[in-house]
């Protein structure tokens, strides 16, 4: 299916589903020379704004695309009417057919929070595509205790998400501390605006989703190179959790990242951003 670009700019995959995901490609390298690219999937609520601060360094090695996940940012949600199939078989085909469709063969794919689940489901489901699996503050499932500590009171995680809205289930996130952090106090309200652009109920569909994933049964097969960007003073993950990922992934490498919050992607961008670059030269060796 033909790439599209709307009037604003913004350029998006259509699938044959019915549902359109969009994207942004950067690419500062040599043109003249062969090229990887890095494929970046933001967690829950987020979107392919948040990861700014990444571009510049990544894109003068690698092609870098940011994608919103299904349901967030500009990416559609699907409809009731969709007869959408909300499965990890579909959410991982969206992935492959917007490489697919880019022409990208393979990716050294960055997953962010609930996004690793899905990376380390690609590299055993698809491991022709997956070059090397980066997973950053990433729980492998969702306890019972992490879905009501996302429901705020209410009856579930979906439920909050449409009852509060997008804006209002992050304004009681943010509250939390070990979540969103910041040293700027301008940072907070730009992070609220940017969580609800997400639809409500696509967040809640997504919730939904991610309230049955279990990424478990997926590591003793990953065969990729493997770095695991843990925080250090996360609400919702432990060191210990993600230890205990890099004790079951052959060869995975972990690095504690002592920043703020649980998105250090943001709030410890220059460790995770030299980590990063660090592990993939070093498969270049």
């Amino acid at each position: 299916m033909p790439l599209v670009t709307d009037q604003a700019g913004n350029t998006f995959v259509e699938h044959s589903n019915g549902q359109r995901s969009h994207y942004k490609l950067d690419d500062f390298t040599d043109p003249w020379k062969p090229n990887q690219t890095i494929f970046i999937q933001h967690g829950f609520g987020r979107n392919v704004n948040f990861w700014y601060k990444w571009v510049p360094i990544l894109a003068q090695k690698y092609q870098v695309i940011r994608r919103d996940l299904r349901s967030h940012g500009l990416s559609s949600h699907p409809k009731p009417t969709d007869g959408y199939d909300y499965s990890l078989d579909t959410i991982l085909w969206e992935i492959i057919d917007t490489m697919d469709q880019l022409k990208i063969d393979k990716v050294h794919f960055l997953g962010e929070s609930t996004s690793g689940m899905l990376g380390e489901a690609l590299a055993v489901k698809s491991p022709k595509r997956i070059s090397s699996l980066i997973i950053c503050s990433s729980p492998t499932v969702l306890p019972p205790r992490a879905l009501e500590f996302f429901a705020f009171g209410r009856k579930d995680w979906p439920t909050a998400c449409r009852e509060l809205g997008s804006r209002g289930w992050a304004q009681q996130l943010a509250k939390v501390p070990g979540t969103m952090a910041s040293d700027d106090p301008e940072y907070p309200a730009w992070w609220l605006d940017q969580v609800s652009s997400s639809a409500s109920e696509g967040l809640a569909a997504y919730a939904g989703f991610l309230s049955t994933l279990d990424a478990r049964q997926f590591l003793k097969d990953i065969k990729q190179s493997m770095l695991i960007l843990a925080p250090k003073n996360s609400a919702a993950v432990s060191v210990v959790s993600m230890e205990d990922v890099a004790h079951q992934v052959a060869g995975a490498q972990l690095k504690v990242i002592d920043a703020p919050g649980h998105e250090i992607f943001t709030s410890g961008a220059e460790q995770c951003q030299q980590a990063v670059l660090k592990f993939l030269e070093s498969l270049q060796e």
